[in-house]
């Protein structure tokens, strides 16, 4: 614990400008004589510490100082490189390739050869995806609106956002930011958006909300679904929900029951089972399969002869 704290410390002094002994310890919930204890310490091993007593004083470190990287272990250089690696995969551009050499330069003894963890977050849309994850970047950097087409299940719409956040989740990348049609803030899937560019339209940044991306909120659920499924599409019901999403029953076929959100969209995920999957609830659900195969037989004449 004390070995975490002391780099916690640390990580404050690095990236705050100044900081108070009693600031320190509400926020690692330790006495002030245990701070300045751990101050005392930390100057021992070098690190080169300032304390200024009354008013305007504080605790600081001495500007240009650098972190040594031995800190790090084998495992935190690692995962810093899993990371990098992951966002190198969705970069127009060598920077993060180049930082990941830095990284490496002189750390060989810390770097096993063989990685351990490989991420790719560019999915099967990286020659779409990496351009507009590029102008998004440069326009939060640069505070410059952007604008796009934005195809929804409401339908086509052109929206200017302010951007403030990318996000990877669910599979797929988001941007959030203030949109100027709706005068809110909204999330827009990427792979939704097309021509998007940036403006040359200058926003003050506002004092910006995090979005709630808890699956409550988003998938707020409310529709009590059962289904009978065929043993052979289990995979998918693991994949997709879990392994404790159904139960078998005597007849061999899997039980699954869940809450859904939408019902369009339930509709049409069930049929992509076909026969496989028999809806026990809700009607309504039932009611679209079947008025769905209907109008899929009347586009192909029939059951023919």
């Amino acid at each position: 614990m004390k070995t975490d704290r002391l780099i916690g410390i640390l990580s404050i002094l690095l990236q705050e400008e100044k900081t108070t002994a009693p600031e320190l310890a509400e926020k690692f919930e330790v006495s002030r004589r245990t701070i300045n204890r751990d101050i005392e310490d930390l100057c021992k091993a070098g690190i080169p510490i300032r304390t200024a007593q009354g008013t305007g004083g504080g605790i600081s470190i001495m500007d240009g100082y650098r972190m040594d990287r031995t800190i790090l272990t084998s495992k935190d250089m690692q995962m810093i490189l899993a990371g990098l690696r992951s966002l190198d995969s969705v970069s127009g551009n060598r920077y993060y390739g180049q930082l990941m050499e830095k990284i490496q330069t002189g750390s060989s003894e810390f770097i096993s050869e063989r990685d351990s963890m490989l991420i790719d977050l560019s999915s099967w849309y990286k020659g779409s995806l990496v351009p507009k994850i590029e102008v998004i970047q440069n326009a939060i950097e640069n505070r410059h609106t952007i604008q796009f087409k934005y195809y929804a299940p409401s339908g086509d719409s052109n929206r200017r956002i302010e951007p403030y956040y990318l996000f990877f989740r669910w599979s797929s990348w988001y941007v959030w930011g203030w949109c100027l049609e709706r005068e809110d803030y909204r999330l827009f899937k990427l792979n939704r958006m097309d021509c998007v560019t940036e403006s040359e339209q200058f926003f003050m940044c506002r004092n910006v909300p995090m979005p709630n991306l808890s699956n409550e909120k988003i998938f707020p659920g409310g529709i009590k679904v059962k289904v009978l499924f065929a043993p052979d599409v289990k995979w998918r019901l693991v994949e997709e929900f879990g392994p404790h999403c159904f139960t078998r029953t005597d007849d061999g076929r899997l039980l699954f029951s869940a809450d859904y959100t939408d019902m369009e969209n339930l509709g049409t995920w069930l049929m992509t089972f076909g026969a496989k999957a028999e809806v026990l609830e809700p009607k309504e659900a039932r009611d679209i399969i079947r008025r769905n195969a209907e109008e899929t037989l009347k586009s192909y004449g029939g059951l023919g002869k």
